[in-house]
């Protein structure tokens, strides 16, 4: 009787899940991120170490391809939860400063990294999607940080949720760019540019006004209907918006599918509270417990450390410098322009070193795009960086707060998912 292969991908996705909650328990027993286990179990259990979708008991299944199918689901709905945190009150409040800080945060590290890779003997696809690799940033890091610290909701936290806010914006719409730009081909003249830019630019103004203003009524008109009002029916109804607009973005504007879900998450952020709290609830649920999990650790199941070449360390290095000072120099610039002092802006800009989960998506699409490959250095060196930046933003966000007894029930509100 021939073996059935969803069999050995039930096994699979199983021990990927369990893993993935063992590592990231462990990792928060030491006060770190939950991303950060998920990511070191990814390399243990990938080619690096232990080739886990290899096994024989896997009976020769091709796994890579329905893995990196859910890992593809679980950023779709990462990206949808941003969105759906999105507060345009809270932004706001700290408007200026953060639209300074988000924009140097973002535009300093693509700035340097882009000529840095171009006279290591880069094309120019891969170096612009390693700019836009180290021009994100991970939110929930610094914020659980500083949740624990009793400092989220200062200035200094409200401008770190904005700023963030900003900087992903400004990240997807750059790797949207990326993305389209390597779509159309490799060489593109400048007509060709202007009519990918105008067919993106079309794409997201359309798309956002959908979701801003038709999103709250269709989630309203489904919440009236009988048969549909119940959680499940609100939420399934989300999900559906939510993978129309990740195919919507891609197919018909040339961006990544994370686009059009981030737009969606956005939209549904503007339904009545009740109803948001539903559709969050039942994605969060489905996203943390099944498939971003399985996007973390594929990423280390991608990646193979092993023909990590000691001639690319320095590379590495390099871009790990540059992670690390262009969002201090970018965003601290960038927050003293908008009126924060020198202690504040040091702050903001240490809040936003960590890549994270972010940093990893951006990755992970040029893995899809073929624009990375899994032994490739330059891919590693990203992997790399993405690491130590997730590793050292709390030690460092530690050492410029001094700690403070003055955690709320509304902080802890405002990290939502953070330590999830």
């Amino acid at each position: 009787m021939e073996a059935n292969p969803a069999v050995a991908l039930f096994l699979a996705l199983g021990l990927i899940i369990a893993a993935s909650r063992i590592a990231g328990a462990v990792v928060r027993r030491i006060g770190q991120p939950r991303v950060l286990g998920e990511l070191i179990i990814g390399i243990v259990l990938g080619p690096t170490l232990l080739d886990m979708l290899h096994w024989d008991i896997f009976n020769g299944a091709h796994l890579e391809e329905p893995v990196f199918e859910f890992a593809e689901l679980g950023v779709l709905l990462l990206m949808f939860l941003v969105g759906l945190e999105v507060n345009l009150k809270e932004l706001a409040k700290v408007g200026r400063v953060a639209a300074f800080a988000g924009f140097a945060g973002a535009l300093l590290p693509a700035a340097l990294t882009l000529p840095l890779l171009l006279l290591f003997d880069y094309g120019w696809a891969p170096a612009l999607f390693a700019g836009v690799t180290l021009a994100a940033t991970s939110v929930s890091i610094s914020a659980q940080v500083l949740l624990e610290l009793g400092f989220l909701r200062t200035k200094e936290g409200n401008a770190l949720l904005a700023t963030a806010l900003i900087d992903d914006i400004l990240a997807i719409l750059l790797v949207s760019l990326a993305t389209a730009l390597v779509a159309s081909g490799g060489e593109v003249n400048a007509a060709e540019l202007v009519i990918i830019i105008i067919r993106m630019s079309a794409y997201l103004v359309i798309a956002f006004l959908l979701a801003w203003y038709g999103i709250p009524r269709f989630i309203d008109w489904i919440s009236d209907q009988p048969v549909l009002a119940q959680s499940a029916g609100i939420a399934a109804s989300a999900l559906v918006v939510m993978l129309l607009f990740a195919w919507s973005a891609q197919e018909l504007g040339g961006v990544a599918t994370i686009t059009g879900s981030f737009i969606a998450g956005v939209g549904f952020s503007r339904a009545r509270e009740h109803l948001r709290h539903v559709i969050e609830e039942a994605a969060s649920a489905i996203a943390y417990a099944f498939l971003v999990p399985i996007f973390f650790v594929n990423v280390g199941l991608q990646a193979d450390l092993s023909t990590f070449p000691l001639s690319a360390l320095p590379l590495a290095l390099l871009l790990l410098v540059i992670g690390i000072v262009s969002k201090i120099g970018g965003c601290g610039a960038g927050a003293l322009l908008g009126g924060f002092n020198r202690q504040e802006s040091l702050r903001l800009g240490v809040c936003m070193i960590s890549r994270g989960e972010v940093g990893l998506i951006i990755a992970s699409l040029g893995l899809s795009t073929r624009v990375f490959r899994p032994n490739d250095p330059l891919f590693a060196s990203l992997f790399f960086v993405i690491l130590l930046t997730t590793l050292v933003t709390p030690i460092l966000v530690r050492m410029v707060f001094p700690r403070r007894e003055e955690t709320t029930a509304a902080d802890k509100v405002a990290v939502g998912g953070a330590s999830s």
